[in-house]
């Protein structure tokens, strides 16, 4: 190690701009689909679907937020596309190694200094002129691959957990699917045949014909109802000068879109107004533009922004049932139809409660909570899990990236 790095030798800024209609669809990333400070992606929308001019980018490209760069919002890219022109797309130059630049500019230092060098006051914009004025300790390529692959390695546990929770909920989901919205057991049944992927004991609890009802068809001795029937909303409201520091705090800037999984939390001292308290597995329902589907299981006891919605079943065995019938996109559909607003829509309990539901006897309910409820906890110990992952990748990389930590046998880290 010797010397110093500029971010402005090390760095280049992609200025290749194009216009959506000049091109084939591609993905689109906008800063609403990076993740605040997880250095991670949470969607994705499509160029047909914008109108302005974006940044090109290709795979493997590092994509930095500028607006607000406090938000650390920093990825790299997953696929080629176009982004948001707020969006800064890198790549290294002279000899550095990619991912590490990556690791370099998702350090809070970087971040920091970004942020200092911003324009404007309420929407402030980092400056390129001015971060390229940053440096670091100049590491040889050697050690800047060990360092990189440290650090990826600890976001490829990260990714692996969030994807085997995807799968979990995507396999919850189809049961859920196939039971309460296909009927698929029961018309086994009336077709005389074994319903498929359940023992007999679980298949002898479904009746084997279907009846007319005010939802149509449904199972007979089942009933039409509505999700306030097997569930409430809690309004435990907290004042901010009772709230803990150390308290956990989700806002909807922390929920991801379209999945059950969170990523990442606040704490109660960046608190500045009263909350809603709730308990660990309650439901927390987005109630603010209920469009963008922000939905997930809570993994502890905290407290919550008052836009969402805590929801919480009446009895033990219709928990699973709850979680995956408000979660899906007909139920979000129907809320964000029937929210008030034009701009910044919102729904309410008596909106979200009033959604029809199927309601299968106790029986089948307490079945398919059995069934269920294990893949549930397992996508809240995973977030858990990701969260020390996070905070230890979030406490190595200044460390290592600074050269205050060596790599002693990087041949081996980068093999």
């Amino acid at each position: 190690m010797g010397g110093e790095l500029l971010f402005g030798d090390v760095a280049e800024l992609i200025r290749n701009t194009v216009h959506p209609r000049d091109i084939d669809e591609v993905p689109y990333i906008g800063l609403e689909h990076i993740e605040e400070g997880t250095l991670k992606l949470g969607g994705y929308g499509s160029s047909k679907d914008v109108d302005s001019a974006k940044s090109a980018f290709h795979e493997g490209d590092i994509l930095f937020g500028k607006l607000r760069p406090y938000f650390r919002k920093v990825i790299r890219a997953p696929f080629d596309g176009v982004c948001s022109t707020d969006i800064w797309v890198i790549r290294s130059k002279n000899g550095v190694d990619q991912d590490y630049l990556y690791y370099w500019m998702a350090a809070e230092d970087f971040v920091e200094f970004a942020t200092s060098g911003s324009e404007g006051t309420r929407m402030p914009r980092a400056k390129w002129e001015y971060v390229s004025r940053f440096n670091r300790s100049k590491l040889d390529i050697t050690e800047q691959r060990a360092i990189a692959h440290i650090l990826g390695t600890l976001d490829d546990k990260i990714e692996l957990n969030r994807q085997m929770a995807q799968t979990l909920e995507s396999i919850a989901r189809a049961i859920f699917k196939s039971w309460f919205v296909d009927f698929d057991p029961v018309k086994a049944k009336m077709e005389g045949k074994q319903p498929e992927g359940m023992t007999e004991e679980i298949a002898a609890l479904f009746p084997d014909r279907l009846v007319d009802s005010e939802l149509g068809m449904i199972p007979e001795g089942w009933a039409s109802g509505k999700f306030s029937d097997i569930s409430e909303n809690i309004r435990i409201n907290i004042r901010k000068d009772a709230i803990n520091p150390n308290d956990c705090y989700i806002g909807l800037e922390h929920i991801p879109r379209k999945s059950l999984f969170l990523n990442n939390w606040g704490i109660g001292a960046d608190v500045t107004s009263n909350k809603h308290r709730f308990l660990r597995y309650d439901l927390l329902f987005g109630k603010l533009r209920p469009y963008f589907h922000k939905i997930i299981i809570a993994p502890f006891n905290g407290i919550c922004s008052t836009d969402i919605l805590v929801i919480r079943s009446l009895e033990p065995h219709w928990y699973s049932l709850m979680t995956l019938g408000l979660s899906q996109e007909s139920v979000v559909d129907n809320v964000t139809n029937q929210s008030e607003g034009t701009r910044m829509p919102r729904t309410n309990w008596n909106q979200v409660g009033s959604q029809p539901i199927v309601i299968p006897s106790k029986k089948v309910a307490i079945a398919f909570d059995a069934l269920i409820l294990p893949m549930l906890q397992r996508v809240v110990e995973m977030a858990h899990e990701n969260r020390h992952l996070s905070e230890l990748r979030d406490t190595l990389l200044p460390r290592l990236i600074s050269g205050k930590i060596r790599v002693n046998q990087p041949e081996d880290a980068a093999a």
